[in-house]
């Protein structure tokens, strides 16, 4: 059994505790996925605080099935895209319904995917199917919720140090776990390019859905 420690979270009052939540969510509310990036570097210290608080997100059991792989490296990034683009273009030339292409149609995306090579960084997030140690496999548990939760935290903490980011998913992905030669329990989960926004930078001009179609709320009497 595990050892138990005292945990203790300081408590605010209601009103700093709504005042602070009306802060952080029209902060959040400003976080778009970008598309063009700006070349110049970008602070990987910083990056690497992103990738330490994504990685303190709860897991299955505490398995903490995830692996975070930064990638500068402009020939890594080249031949990511390569492969990307080559799946990208099955994908829209024939994978995808035509439902889903008629979906895509608000953000004018096709195969090519130059942000894979223009912005400075990417996160590949790998997500570990099992737990490969010296005594063998062993299972790892709600490991897509897991990961999916780390990757909230971590786009999250990224918006906040002032830095844009795009959810990639070359579908199939095998290619990155080849190209960054990672191991055989790790599947690619998320591509993510990271950087400063372009100058000149545009968004489509989409809305969120409005809290009362999100949220349904039980109370009792």
């Amino acid at each position: 059994m595990s050892e138990f420690i005292p945990y203790q979270l300081p408590r605010l009052s209601e009103q700093d505790m709504v005042a602070r939540s009306k802060e952080f969510l029209r902060d959040m509310e400003g976080r778009r996925s970008a598309r063009v990036f700006s070349p110049e570097a970008i602070p990987l210290e910083a990056v690497r605080h992103c990738i330490a608080t994504a990685a303190t997100a709860p897991s299955g059991a505490h398995k903490q099935p995830w692996t975070f792989c930064l990638v500068t490296d402009p020939v890594l990034r080249s031949r990511i895209r390569e492969a990307a683009e080559a799946e990208e273009y099955k994908n829209y030339h024939g994978r995808m319904s035509d439902a889903w292409l008629k979906d895509l149609e608000p953000f004018d995306t096709n195969h090519v995917k130059p942000f894979i090579e223009e912005a400075p960084a990417l996160i590949v997030v790998f997500k570990q199917v099992f737990d490969e140690q010296v005594e063998g496999k062993k299972p790892n548990y709600y490991v897509n919720e897991s990961v999916g939760i780390a990757v909230g935290m971590l786009l999250t903490a990224l918006h906040q140090i002032g830095l844009v980011a795009l959810t990639h998913t070359p579908s199939p992905m095998a290619f990155l776990a080849e190209a960054l030669e990672r191991p055989k329990n790790e599947r690619a989960y998320l591509n993510i390019p990271i950087g400063y926004p372009a100058e000149g930078l545009t968004v489509p001009n989409l809305t969120r859905k409005p809290l009362e179609e999100v949220l349904v709320e039980y109370h009792g009497v």
